[in-house]
């Protein structure tokens, strides 16, 4: 069964309590179980990482190889920061799409930059949590085609 790992970037662990105005009130264990359940309707497994360190999330990200089929990607503002996880998944050749709750076009410019796009197969914001499974849905077509 094919193997996509979801991995969070820093303070996504503090969903549902941290402005909840711009990222909802859907915590992040409430994330991983609706992923859970689809992936499963998908025929997918799936595995969690979350870090607030870069290192951390570089580390998940190179595991990745071998093990895992595919990543759904939240860097969090490491999206518009970070060349090492643009040059990671690069390294890994695995796809990967970008997820984001908020719409990072709609937010502040500096926002409006991904390092992570690129080397993405796709991006997907602005749909709060319904956007993982998006993405799950977006991977589940692509591993069929290989």
């Amino acid at each position: 069964m094919p193997s996509v790992l979801i991995i969070n970037g820093p303070n996504l662990n503090l969903l549902g309590t941290r402005q909840p105005e711009v990222y909802g009130k859907t915590t992040l264990a409430d994330v991983e179980a609706m992923c859970t359940d689809a992936a499963a309707e998908s025929g997918l497994e799936v595995a969690f990482c979350q870090s607030n360190h870069e290192g951390a999330l570089i580390d998940a990200i190179h595991a990745a190889k071998g093990k895992h089929d595919a990543i759904i990607l939240n860097a969090g503002a490491y999206t518009h920061t970070s060349v090492a996880l643009m040059d990671a998944i690069a390294s890994v050749e695995l796809p990967v799409v970008e997820v984001h709750l908020s719409n990072i076009h709609a937010r502040e410019s500096f926002r409006h930059h991904s390092y992570i796009a690129p080397v993405a197969i796709g991006q997907i914001c602005g749909f709060g949590p319904k956007g993982y499974l998006m993405a799950l849905d977006a991977i589940a077509e692509r591993l069929k085609k290989t």
